[in-house]
């Protein structure tokens, strides 16, 4: 069968906007798409991507033991769920970098990573050498095709669908060798970085985890997720679940702002999607200003509370 499973992300309570867009990537592949969600107590969450456009079923999986985020009992009940599949797709964020390697392995295939375009069912784009350069990757016919779907490039679908739902029980017991203990999150209330439609970022200019204050300040009078270089997370400045680049996370927010921050290749390929990129460094020859479209030489110190001074 020709058949695309899409693997939901979500918090237990809300689904995660990658979920409409790795359908928007199963629309251009071409093929009937079902999502499966995966977790406990989970009837909003799947009422949610019931409302995808497209979406043939949504199959709730709800048991205890998939409530927490173990990609180890995921993985095992994905697996169980995809003899009907020809296409396996997850979102390239922390949770499907996660998941998605353990599906292949458990299958025993290769695992295609970031898909950016579609050419055919079986032909598909990636970037590579910090997005200096894009491959054409043609999985084989014959076997499943385990997918990460590059977020960052693709529209999420609208919420216009009306899918029938349908609860099913966990088909494997939970795993034994693994077990979740905790998950700490350091952005408090402010939108995830993933996701979030405005993001401000700081760089190693800031000089010290003190003065990202500034940072978190602006933010909260915006409503935007923050993010940092990795140059400011190695310095001890935030957490490195805030990183944003090649080694971080790709993002693709409406507005991002980046203070303080040089332009790194590294860095530049994780926000290089954005709609708007603004800029302020105090350094005229920054390479972050070739592809900002605003930007401003000039003292982050400076600018910053003149920013909140105007939006307060």
């Amino acid at each position: 069968m020709s058949n695309i499973l899409i693997i939901a992300e979500h918090d237990g309570q809300n689904l995660n906007p990658s979920t409409a867009k790795c359908a928007q990537c199963a629309t251009a592949i071409g093929l009937p798409f079902d999502i499966a969600v995966l977790g406990s107590s989970i009837a909003d969450v799947a009422g949610q991507a019931a409302t995808i456009a497209g979406t043939g079923t949504v199959y709730a999986v709800d048991a205890a033991h998939l409530g927490d985020p173990l990609a180890a009992n995921h993985a095992q009940e994905v697996v169980a769920m995809a003899s009907g599949y020809s296409h396996i797709l997850g979102p390239s964020t922390t949770f499907g970098r996660d998941l998605m390697p353990r599906i292949a392995a458990l299958l025993g295939v290769n695992q295609v990573t970031d898909i950016s375009a579609v050419e055919g069912s079986h032909h598909f784009k990636r970037p590579i050498y910090a997005g200096n350069a894009v491959v054409d990757v043609v999985a084989p016919e014959a076997v499943t095709v385990v997918a990460t779907v590059r977020v960052a490039s693709w529209k999420a679908v609208d919420g216009s669908g009306s899918a029938a739902i349908e609860s099913r029980p966990a088909a494997e017991a939970a795993v034994t060798h693994s077990r979740y203990i905790d998950l700490q999150s350091g952005g408090g209330e402010r939108p995830d970085l993933q996701t979030a439609s405005r993001v401000i970022s700081g760089g190693r200019a800031m000089g010290s985890k003190e003065n990202f204050d500034l940072i978190y300040s602006l933010a909260d009078l915006i409503g935007a997720g923050t993010g940092a270089s990795r140059a400011a997370v190695d310095a001890g400045f935030c957490p490195n679940d805030m990183q944003v680049g090649q080694t971080g996370k790709i993002i693709a927010p409406d507005l991002y702002i980046a203070f303080g921050i040089s332009g790194a290749i590294q860095h530049v390929t994780g926000i290089k999607d954005a709609g708007t990129i603004v800029a302020v460094n105090k350094d005229a020859d920054a390479p972050i200003f070739e592809i900002a479209d605003i930007g401003l030489a000039a003292d982050l110190f400076n600018v910053i509370p003149e920013m909140k001074q105007l939006l307060g």
